[in-house]
């Protein structure tokens, strides 16, 4: 298959017009001509999953976020970054990303995230112009649970291996604001929807002295509110070409890790 036959599909889902101004994302190495037989997906492009393509026979790799976001100045190996670019040019690897317009795109990245966690009447927390984009959701759960259990539900189900929160202000949730990736610019959104907690990630210090007694805030890890980022490309390619090879990174890891 072409590359572009490829990126429309996912294009199709997530428009590229969604992607914020700072954002890098789409086609990075690579010719929408080039021709491809495998394809993996990954939450971020490093050397591992470079090396993973290259064992895997995987000629273009997908990711969640853009290898490069600033201009490179030079390629002299200095960096993992120009590292991967190197050997991805070298050995004729395509790399695409798919990065805030998937965040923003109807079922999208937060949209997963909730359905994972079996919310019912998902809306848009933070609405764009066109209906049903935006970032953020919010959505309620058939019934309220102690806000204790959520969060441990929370833990489990996206293998958090610590979850940061604010003072548990409430006994019992049941309508949760959600956005993934860095969403500490949404805590007001969250508290204005009339949450009882909002799952997000990044969040700094005093972000936690935001709740006012009325929210509880819940930091779940960014690598971990964005690793279902696999699972949907999967399932935009797959239903759409079954017979291609769509491979999922096994090597596709969290950059932070925990001591327990």
């Amino acid at each position: 298959m072409k590359v572009r036959e490829i990126t429309s599909l996912i294009e199709a889902f997530a428009p590229l017009s969604l992607q914020e101004s700072y954002d890098n994302a789409g086609l990075i190495v690579g010719r929408e001509d080039d021709e491809i037989h495998r394809v993996l997906l990954t939450v971020d492009v490093t050397e591992e999953v470079i090396e993973e393509a290259l064992e895997q026979e995987c000629d273009m790799i997908v990711a969640h976020h853009p290898i490069i976001f600033h201009a490179l100045k030079r390629f002299n190996s200095s960096s993992y970054v120009e590292r991967c670019v190197e050997q991805a040019i070298r050995h004729g690897i395509v790399i695409y990303a798919a990065h805030t317009n998937l965040d923003s795109a109807q079922d999208g990245m937060s949209w997963r995230v909730a359905q994972m966690l079996g919310l019912e009447n998902i809306k848009v927390l933070d609405p764009t112009s066109s209906e049903g984009v935006g970032f953020g959701v919010v959505g309620e759960l058939s019934e309220a649970v102690a806000s204790e259990d959520f969060m441990r539900r929370v833990m489990e189900c996206f293998s958090v291996g610590a979850l940061r929160h604010s003072d548990i202000v409430l006994p019992k949730v049941k309508r949760v604001a959600i956005c993934t990736g860095a969403g500490g610019s949404l805590i007001d959104k969250a508290r204005d929807a009339a949450a009882d907690i909002y799952l997000t990630s990044d969040l700094k210090y005093n972000d936690f002295m935001r709740h006012e007694k009325s929210i509880i805030l819940a930091d779940m890890g960014h690598f971990e509110s964005e690793y279902c980022v696999i699972q949907i490309l999967f399932d935009i390619l797959s239903k759409k070409i079954p017979i291609f090879a769509v491979r999922k990174s096994v090597r596709s890891r969290n950059p932070v890790n925990y001591m327990v």
